[in-house]
Parts: structure tokens; sequence; C-alpha cells
């Protein structure tokens, strides 16, 4: 908005008829309005050589998109035109291998990446194995490195409603624009060692490998400070692995993926422990004692420095809170006292854990800010984790999809529900332990519908109904291919007779959470 100058103001009317003798010597009047008229004519230049003929400076308008208090508005119907694009890209890259197709090999990746000049090299990463619990200490991690003042990029899968949020830059997925010009960027290089590999009679990278080189490129476009990656599946030969972390942490480690990773635990953490680097600092959880001593030899071999819950650190105290929990964590540096945490269940606290203590390693192992652990914790999120949806009646959603997920589940429910009526919608991948699965479920539900996910990995909905019959009593199980049907039939039952304290819970695959979770926002 131009400030008012003098002039602004109109000059005075000239006087019609001639002009009287007197005037032909300018008297102070005449002078005061020559003057208001040169101020007028000033203004007027200053006016058309002004951005809003000219355009702006370039230089001023790079300044004032670089500040974080402006907003920048996006046009409605090109966001609208890239989402489409985005869907194509990922239509495309589907017709990969499927990602928990795991090839014993990072030569593709590697190679992929050595072209685009090594991005995965242009910044500290923070790298997350583990069978549960990755994705959820991932953003207590991310939450407290951006609490702490660093631009985060965040690796994680699947996703739940949109393939953006496998990449994430400062805790949002990536947007639209951004996905396809790092699309863009890597396209012709993955087609190169498509080919190569090709020519040697070896496969095309896989969907999970496209996206690990699109997720490193574009973290090192934005640019970011710190990477926190989760692993897709195992570790020694998944794609991630060609980054090295300077902090590792290993999650609760349990049987899931058998048929790729191995059917005992220590074949399983033998996997998993493939993520640790030399010299790094590895944080782990409480492991079973068949996996301990794996992890302990890997450390020891690689000179790194070990961390473990219930040894060097602990969940000193966990008290039920409105919407989550309030904590005490004691780490190698600290104790935090009276940390709010939104989320549900004992096995998030000690999600927290881990990630507390890995952010305080990543930053050379002195303690943290209160005021940054407690902000950052009462700021997270984890979505389809035990996640409430829905009220009249409450909808939960929970991507629980091993017996391990399903038993930290129960616990958490009953801790942090007064539920007496449950149904529950449930929907399986082929390759999972369902009748381990089932089996944890059924102590806690009243009745159980069987459905499925829309993905050609979902267990044959008869199939596991017959399984589900066997476990549960016959009467107890309803079927329905479509999940709505099977949401609504599942809130039917779960207020039949009016008695309160019915819920439904949707669980069994993160698929069918993502599917649960658009249903019910898009209805709300």
């Amino acid at each position: 908005m131009l400030s008012r100058r003098a002039g602004d103001h109109a000059a005075p009317p000239a006087a019609s008829g001639p002009t009287p003798a007197s005037a032909a010597t300018p008297d102070s009047a005449e002078l005061a309005a020559r003057e208001v008229q040169a101020e007028h004519d000033r203004a007027a230049q200053e006016l058309v050589s002004s951005g809003l003929f000219s355009g702006p400076d370039p230089t001023v308008v790079d300044d004032v998109l670089a500040s974080p208090d402006v907003t920048v508005v996006v046009d409605p119907v090109a966001r609208a035109q890239a989402e489409t694009e985005v869907h194509r890209v990922y239509t495309e890259i589907l017709t990969r291998a499927p990602e928990h197709d795991v090839q014993p090999s990072l030569d593709r990746v590697r190679e992929v990446l050595d072209l685009l000049g090594e991005p995965q090299r242009a910044y500290p990463v923070i790298h997350i194995a583990g069978t549960n619990g990755k994705t959820s200490t991932a953003r207590v991690v991310e939450r407290l490195l951006r609490e702490r003042g660093l631009r985060t990029g965040r690796f994680t899968s699947p996703h739940l409603s949109t393939v953006r949020e496998r990449i994430a830059l400062d805790g949002e997925p990536i947007s639209p624009e951004a996905f396809l010009r790092t699309w863009e960027d890597v396209a012709p290089y993955i087609e190169m060692v498509d080919e190569r590999s090709r020519a040697g009679g070896g496969p095309r990278l896989s969907f999970f490998e496209v996206f690990v080189v699109m997720g490193y490129a574009a973290f090192a476009d934005a640019p970011v400070d710190v990477a926190v990656v989760e692993t897709g599946m195992g570790g020694r030969w998944d794609a991630t692995n060609v980054a090295d972390g300077v902090v590792e942490i290993l999650t609760p480690i349990s049987r899931d993926h058998e048929q790729w990773l191995g059917h005992t635990l220590p074949e399983i953490a033998g996997e998993k422990v493939g993520i640790l680097t030399p010299g790094s600092t590895v944080v782990s959880a409480e492991q079973h004692e068949e996996v301990v001593p794996v992890v302990r030899e890997a450390v020891q071999a690689l000179g790194a420095r070990l961390v473990v819950d219930g040894q060097d650190m602990e969940v000193v105290d966990r008290q039920l809170a409105v919407g989550g929990q309030m904590l005490v964590l004691r780490t190698p540096a600290a104790t935090y006292t009276d940390v709010f945490l939104p989320l549900h269940g004992a096995h998030q606290a000690h999600n927290a854990l881990l990630a507390v203590a890995a952010v305080e390693a990543f930053f050379g192992g002195g303690s943290l800010s209160g005021e940054v652990v407690e902000h950052a914790l009462a700021s997270v999120d984890s979505p389809g984790r035990l996640e409430l949806v829905r009220t009249s009646p409450t909808v939960l959603v929970d991507a629980a999809h091993n017996p391990a997920g399903v038993e930290v589940l129960r616990a958490a429910l009953e801790e942090s529900f007064d539920l007496r009526r449950v149904v529950g919608v449930v929907g399986l991948m082929a390759d999972k332990d369902a009748e381990g699965i089932l089996s944890g479920l059924e102590p806690m539900l009243t009745e159980i519908v069987i459905t499925r996910a829309a993905t050609d990995r979902a267990h044959d909905v008869e199939d596991l109904a017959e399984l589900a019959r066997d476990i549960f009593d016959p009467e107890r199980v309803h079927v329905t291919d479509r999940i709505d049907e099977a949401i609504d039939l599942a809130a039917a039952r779960a207020e039949y007779g009016g008695e309160p304290g019915g819920a439904v819970l949707v669980t069994g695959s993160v698929v069918l959470v993502g599917e649960a979770r658009f249903l019910l926002r898009r209805g709300s």
C-alpha cells in the first residue's frame, strides 16, 4: 500500500476567463500551488517506475519468498494436475517388482546414486531397522531434530494415504511438484541402469529401490540437514543400506517376512544388524534373548557403541493421561520428567525413549534441552497406530500386521480404552502369519468381520474366514469383500443391544488401515 503524499491532493482549479494583469507576477499562493503540482509529478513518476507497473525487484522477491513468514499460495488447478501426474508416475513404478521382493544386491541402487553424484552422502543419516515400531520411532526422532532447528528428511514405508508420505521434508509429505521434479531428475539414470542390468540378465530396479533413489535425491535437493531413514524389510540387502548411518536404531526384532529373512530369530536379527556401520552409535530396544548375542557380536565387530533399553536407559515412569501418557525417561545423558506423549501404549513410550537417546547420540551424547524434548514429544503423531478416527461408535485403526504387533496392540487397547464390545475389521496380506495374528486378536474381539485390502497381495477372504471360524466361534465371524461394507457391519454389531462401550477396530494391514482412514475421513 502506498503512503499518502502531498501529490495525492488535487491542485486548485484554474480560474476561468482572462488572466488579470496582477497575475503576471506569481504571488505566494501560486508558488505554493506550483510546489504542490511538482510534488504530484514526482509522486506520479515514482509510481510509474515502481513494481506496480514495471514488476518487482527479483532480488527482493527471492528474499521475501525465502522468509518463513510467507505462505506460498498454491493454484488449486495446478495442484490437482500435479497430483494426477503423481498418480500416473506411481502407477508406472508399480509395474516393477513389488517392494517385498528383496534382491540380495545393492548394486543397482548404488549405481544409480553414483550417476547422480551420491546424494545419500550429502547429509548425515539416522538409520532404523527392526520388525515393529520403526515408523513411530522415526517420527519421534524427526520431531526432536526439527525442534532443535534442523531441516529434516524422513523416509518411511509403506504409506497410508498418498505415496508422497514415503518421502517427507520437515515432517510433511513431499509436495506433488517436488515429487515430479525428483522423478524427472532420476528417471533417465534409472532407465540407464535398468538397461545395463537387463543386458546382463538381471532385473530392473524394484518399486522400493526406485523410491529409495528418489528419497535420497530429494533430500539432497532440498537440501536437508539430516535424514531419518527407515528400512523397508530386513537390513543387509535393504535398498536404504547404501547410506551409512551415524546413528542406528534397532526396534524390537521378531518374526515377520520369514520367506525372505529366515525362519529363526537369530537369522532375522542377522539381516537386521546388516545396517550397522563401523564406529557408529547403536541404540537398541530390549530384545529377545535369542537376538541379544547377534546384536552384541555385530556391534563389537564394528567397533560401534551400544546403548540398550532396560540397561543403559529406561522408561522410569508412565502414567495414563487424556489423549496419551505422561512419561519419565532416563537416557545415558539425562532424566526427562513430565513429558507428554500423545500416543497410546507402553511400546510407544519405549519407541520415544529410543528416539531421545538416538538424538542425544547424534548431537554428541550430551543431554537435550528439557523444553526441546517436552515440545517435540507433545507434538508427535503416528497415523494408523492405535489412532482414534471416529466416535459414535468409537472407531480405532492400528497397523498391526504380525503376532508381535497384535500383542502390543492388545495391551495398549486394554490399558488406554474402556471398551466392552469390540468388533474387528480384519484383512491380512497373503504372506503373513494369519493363524498367529487371528489367535492374538481373538481374546480382544467380541466379533470379527473378515475383509480384504485392495491389493493383489491380500489374503483370500474365504480362506481367511475359514481360518477365523476355527479360531473364533463361527457365529462370531462375518465376511464381506468390501471394506466400506465391513466397517458398516462392524459398527452395527458394535452397537448391538444399545449398550455403551462398543467400538470398531480396523487392523491387520497397513494398506487396509489406509483405506479405512480415507473412507472415514471422507464421510466425516
